[in-house]
C-alpha cells in the first residue's frame, strides 16, 4: 500500500511540475517577470541616488567636523603658549 502511495505522489509532483513550467514559461508569466525586473531596476536607481545623497552628506559633515576639531587643538594650542608665556612672565 505504501508503494501506491508513493508513486501516486511521485506521479502528483511530475504532473505538477509540467504544469508549473509550462505555467512559468508562459507569455503572461514573462511580461510579468519583465515588469517585476523593471520595478526592481527602477527601485535600484532610486537606492543608489539615496545612497549617494548619504555619501555626499556625511563626507561634509567629516570634513566640517575635522574643521571644527583642528580649530579647537589651535585654540588650546594658543591658550597654552599663552600659559608658558605668562608663568614665564611671572618667574622673572
Amino acid at each position: 500500500m505504501n508503494i501506491y502511495k508513493n508513486l501516486a505522489v511521485f506521479a502528483g509532483g511530475v504532473l505538477f511540475g509540467s504544469a508549473g513550467i509550462k505555467l512559468l514559461s508562459s507569455k503572461d508569466a514573462k511580461k510579468v517577470y519583465t515588469h517585476a525586473a523593471a520595478a526592481a531596476l527602477r527601485m535600484k536607481d532610486s537606492v543608489m541616488g539615496t545612497v549617494t545623497s548619504v555619501q555626499e552628506n556625511a563626507a561634509d559633515i567629516l570634513a566640517s567636523a575635522q574643521d571644527i576639531n583642528e580649530a579647537r587643538a589651535a585654540q588650546e594650542e594658543s591658550a597654552a603658549i599663552e600659559d608658558c608665556a605668562e608663568k614665564a612672565v611671572s618667574e622673572e
